[in-house]
């Protein structure tokens, strides 16, 4: 069900994370979210760092904003992001964490290798007994998030297969059975929040795309089983929210995971399965390679795709967000065309100022081919030459 881009052409949003403020010192840890906000320290911290990304988010003048991941800990290459779920969900024996004996995907780095500390810290509780929501609270999250602003707040979170590939197991009897303990879960823990009202649900990084790239062919684990991961985690949602399915190739510590460009092209196919309203594409950093591909394969969705890159400091320019705007409107029609970011800008390796200007960028370069369509612009007080501290000549 469409709602945060029902009737938008051109909507802009971040895929999630956004950079924590250096002073934002307090952590979440084990704790359920409502015990934690019980804190003075805490709920004054979090609360701070949630109105620091709604205003920045706002300031750019995206449509469609989130909560920066603020639920997530100060980890080594935004580790939290996978690590939170079993650390809130029953069935997970927290007290004796150990190290993950898979890297992402199966990628593995060598001692030397920056991403090598980024396995070193993926330390996660595990599986004792049957698997539930637990404390995951994603609920009263949004709502905290939501209940600062008027504008869509989004909310997402790691797809079940990517827990399960990193954890212990002492229960399931193989892994598909882990996997669809763990997505039975989210779903329960999902329907409850579509039910409070979320307007967009967006799953993180279903690993149809990467086993496709990698021609992973196993019988048990392959790009079609994990669309019908991916359908059962959503089911039921689409009949009262907006769902996004995001697919990137990876960033932690803003590092790529992968020597050479990646095409989805070999995905596609099965990525037009899911059960989603909006599936979104890392382009900016592959130079938009798949764009033709993607706009032939994905036909009864919108897309959405990435302008700014999240893996680089250096911030595009409206014309160079303009230019792959109208590169993907040759293949994709504008009113099933999202404008965002490759993906999350805050794990571990950018500042607040550069995700904020590509933020910015973002807004401005979408605003050049808005008004090239006849379209309203957004507006963007952070470009607004009338608050410039710089004497005009």
């Amino acid at each position: 069900m469409f709602k945060a881009t029902a009737g938008k052409i051109l909507p802009t949003a971040i895929i999630g994370s956004i950079p924590r403020p250096s002073w934002y010192k307090e952590n979440l840890g084990r704790r359920a979210f409502i015990e934690a906000m019980v804190n003075a320290g805490f709920r004054e911290q979090y609360e701070d760092a949630l109105a620091c990304y709604i205003r920045d988010q706002t300031l750019a003048g995206l449509d469609i904003l989130t909560d920066g991941d603020c639920r997530f800990d100060n980890d080594v290459g935004g580790q939290s992001w996978t690590t939170y779920p079993p650390n809130h969900m029953s069935g997970f024996q927290s007290d004796s964490p150990t190290p993950s004996k898979a890297g992402s995907g199966g990628i593995m780095f060598p001692r030397g290798h920056i991403l090598h500390d980024y396995l070193e810290a993926k330390v996660m509780p595990s599986i004792v007994g049957p698997v539930g929501p637990g404390t995951l609270q994603y609920t009263e999250m949004w709502k905290t998030a939501q209940r600062q602003t008027t504008k869509p707040m989004k909310f997402g979170t790691i797809t079940p297969e990517l827990v399960a590939f990193a954890v212990a197991d002492h229960h399931y009897k193989d892994i598909r059975a882990r996997i669809m303990a763990i997505s039975d879960a989210l779903n329960d823990e999902l329907n409850q929040l579509a039910d409070a009202g979320c307007p967009v649900i967006q799953m993180e990084e279903p690993q149809i795309h990467l086993l496709a790239a990698r021609k992973f062919v196993d019988d048990i684990i392959n790009p079609e089983y994990m669309v019908k991961v991916f359908n059962n985690t959503v089911k039921g949602l689409r009949a009262k929210t907006e769902v996004w399915c995001h697919s990137c190739w990876g960033n932690p510590s803003q590092q790529r995971m992968f020597a050479q460009v990646q095409s989805y092209e070999p995905a596609l196919e099965a990525m037009n399965q899911v059960d989603a309203d909006v599936v979104t594409f890392e382009s900016c950093s592959s130079g938009g390679i798949d764009l033709k591909h993607i706009g032939r394969k994905i036909t009864d969705k919108k897309i959405a795709i990435g302008v700014v890159d999240h893996h680089t400091l250096q911030i595009e320019t409206p014309d160079e967000v303009a230019a792959l705007i109208r590169r993907a409107l040759e293949h994709i029609p504008p009113e099933r065309l999202v404008i965002c970011s490759d993906c999350g800008m805050g794990r571990e390796g950018m500042s607040r100022r550069h995700a904020f200007y590509k933020m910015v960028a973002i807004v401005l370069g979408t605003n050049v081919v808005r008004k090239e369509l006849g379209l309203p612009q957004a507006e963007c007080l952070a470009a607004d030459e009338r608050y410039s501290l710089v004497p005009r000549a």
